[in-house]
């Protein structure tokens, strides 16, 4: 395995290896408690220009339905109250800029859809490795993450849900993606 030592080295298009990537979530339940999910149906992307990352860009569709929470009661319950599947079977995020962020870093701002409402968002990403591996090819991994209020997407359940459930999200990705010859 080569390790990548500029970032000119990243430049190419990428799909994501959803086997070792992960898109989750931690949201606070009371003032002492968090709960933690993950979404384990997703698809995406990606065009990394390392000599000139304003020409990068980046596409992520998750399925709404795949959410899990480790409760199968709360999941369906976020599946139809919080999310709608049935009306809204998709959360899409297509970035519209990147810049570099510190040393490893990008910021990648796009547009997150979620429920049929769309807003911006800046995710801060962290270069985490990038090698060339016989098996699969060259693969870049990055970690990041964003806080959102799930209010502002319309995500807010009942009266009790809302006094129970904190409105800010953390939404983390730990995204490892292999680059098409």
């Amino acid at each position: 395995m080569t390790t990548v030592t500029t970032l000119s080295e990243l430049t190419g298009d990428y799909v994501l290896d959803t086997a070792r990537t992960r898109i989750g979530f931690v949201a606070r339940h009371t003032l002492t408690t968090k709960v933690y999910g993950r979404f384990d149906e997703f698809e995406g992307g990606a065009h990394l220009d390392g000599g000139d990352p304003s020409k990068s860009s980046a596409r992520l569709t998750i399925r709404a339905g795949s959410i899990q929470t480790r409760n199968r009661r709360r999941d369906e319950y976020l599946c139809r109250t919080f999310l709608d599947v049935a009306a809204h079977p998709d959360l899409t995020f297509a970035s519209t800029g990147v810049r570099p962020s510190g040393d490893d870093g990008f910021a990648v701002t796009g547009d997150l859809t979620v429920r049929g409402v769309t807003r911006p968002v800046t995710v801060e990403f962290t270069l985490i490795e990038a090698e060339d591996d016989p098996a699969d090819g060259f693969r870049v991994r990055f970690e990041g993450g964003v806080p959102i209020d799930r209010e502002d997407w319309g995500v807010s359940g009942s009266a009790l849900t809302r006094a129970m459930v904190r409105p800010k999200v953390m939404l983390e990705f730990d995204v490892t993606a292999v680059r098409r010859p």
